[in-house]
């Protein structure tokens, strides 16, 4: 007899039917729970999948910071793996490693590791047609930016992103298309097949000519420019002298020339990598290696025997001057599913030497916001896009800016006045004045912040120049740049400047 037959047999109103009924729904309510348990440990069992398309410098990092999290972690790269690559392709211009980029690191614990293998630069040092050094100091003593190899720091990324076992790199995996709704993703190998993963979050670390960028250029309401400079770079190699650097290491070399210029950052191997920053028609109109010669001689004389004239007639021509764009956007993000970081949302010009710094700080800004909006994408990726399009903007105009500064201002015997002007005001008021430099590259001040903070200085600035002006008049009638910096430095050195070793 079953149990509904039972029932209809006994008295309905009997007590043993009470408590069989109580029984009877008391274990489907149990069975529910148990079920929804098993429904809610399966969900969570089942780590979300963050796709990040690009295996560059921002993409490894970015692979690091979301292991760490707990992620599963895909990593598709459209090159092979450079690690294993004969021929590394891609750009070589030397970095410069500075405090945000080294609070990234820290973070995922490689910046010992990286700081190792880099070259601490203390100042720019310039050098005058006449061949005179004159070192401006990056910041106060024990301050200074690291010369990093590019190739080498992306290997030492991709390496470390490999230790997590939730981590995954694909190379020769060229995106073919995306959907922005499901996160479905195509990929095509090298050998024409295709690859198809769904991910809950894809991560555009593809570079300023980004793939993923692409969709979000067919959506209304997000805005998009580039910009290419007038200007193209060449670079060359000074080799080292009797097994020594050929010039002073602890210093990023300028020849700053008003409308173009060279410099140098040095290398592990005692080379010294020289960057050419040249208007594209300046570049065209040499044609033959004596006109090289002849180019070099007029501009930069003393860099002829450090980097031979046999190696610059054959150098010059190896590669035309290359291209830089600067790449602003907004909104960084499409819904809960995908979001731009470093160059592929803001590419910038290389001359405030912060295009890998701000692409690491994307890293730990978004980290930041993840913990506090404890890994929910929909809450998260608005929020990244609120706080980091302000300032991603701000640095890309401050490198337009600083190419100006570097190829002309640095020649001004104004402009090193005023620079000294900001050192001494910094030291007598070290938290009401701080350099603009200061806050960029030593700090981790909001770059938006810090621009606003730049022109309120400046009107403390202009209230104390008619004292200042006095003073700079003692120094008008010196004639020779050269004697003016020597002036200069004596000033800095006893408290600003720490000569390097």
């Amino acid at each position: 007899m079953g149990l509904p037959q039972l029932l209809l047999f006994l008295n309905l109103n009997s007590p043993l039917v009470k408590i069989t009924h109580e029984w009877t729904v008391r274990g489907s309510d149990l069975r529910k729970a148990v079920n929804t348990m098993e429904e809610q440990s399966d969900r969570s069992s089942k780590r979300k999948v963050v796709a990040v398309v690009g295996g560059g410098l921002v993409g490894a990092l970015n692979a690091c910071f979301f292991a760490k999290r707990g992620f599963d972690v895909e990593v598709f790269e459209s090159r092979e793996d450079i690690r294993q690559a004969k021929v590394v392709k891609g750009r070589s211009i030397n970095l410069a490693l500075s405090h945000r980029g080294r609070q990234a690191l820290k973070h995922v614990g490689m910046e010992e590791k990286i700081v190792s293998k880099g070259i601490p630069m203390h100042a720019r040092m310039i050098h005058s047609l006449s061949g005179k050094q004159s070192p401006i100091p990056y910041g106060k003593k024990g301050q200074f930016i690291l010369s990093v190899d590019r190739a080498n720091l992306n290997k030492e990324l991709l390496t470390e992103a490999e230790t997590y076992s939730n981590t995954k790199l694909n190379f020769d995996h060229k995106l073919q298309d995306w959907n922005a709704e499901t996160g479905l993703m195509t990929f095509v190998r090298c050998d024409g097949s295709k690859q198809q993963i769904e991910a809950d979050l894809i991560v555009g670390c593809d570079g300023a000519f980004s793939a993923i960028r692409k969709q979000f250029l067919r959506r209304s309401r997000f805005n998009y420019s580039q910009t290419y400079i007038p200007h193209g770079y060449m670079e060359l190699t000074m080799p080292p002298i009797n097994g020594e650097f050929a010039m002073k290491p602890n210093y990023l070399h300028i020849w700053p020339r008003n409308t173009f210029m060279m410099i140098a950052l040095p290398n592990l191997d005692k080379t010294f990598t020289c960057t050419l920053f040249m208007p594209f028609e300046e570049f065209e109109k040499i044609t033959t290696g004596d006109e090289v010669i002849e180019f070099f001689q007029k501009y930069f004389p003393d860099a002829i025997p450090l980097i031979g004239v046999d190696a610059l007639k054959k150098d010059y021509f190896r590669l035309p001057g290359q291209a830089m764009v600067s790449v602003k956007c907004s909104p960084y993000h499409i819904g809960n599913k995908c979001v731009l970081m470093g160059d592929a949302a803001h590419a910038v010009v290389p001359f405030y030497g912060q295009g890998m710094n701000a692409g690491f700080e994307d890293c730990i800004v978004l980290d930041e916001i993840m913990d506090k909006f404890n890994d929910d994408f929909s809450a998260v990726l608005p929020e990244y896009t609120r706080v980091r399009v302000p300032d991603d903007h701000a640095i890309a105009d401050l490198a337009m800016y600083n190419y100006i500064e570097m190829r002309a201002h640095v020649n001004s015997k104004w402009f090193l006045f005023r620079k000294y002007v900001d050192n001494f005001l910094h030291l007598l008021m070290p938290k009401k004045i701080i350099p603009l430099y200061t806050m960029v590259t030593f700090t981790r001040t909001r770059y938006h912040k810090a621009v606003e903070r730049w022109h309120w200085q400046d009107k403390v600035r202009l209230s104390l120049y008619p004292v200042s002006v006095q003073t700079f008049y003692i120094f008008r009638h010196i004639s020779h740049l050269e004697d003016f910096n020597s002036v200069i430095q004596s000033l800095l050195k006893s408290q600003y400047y720490h000569q390097p070793a």
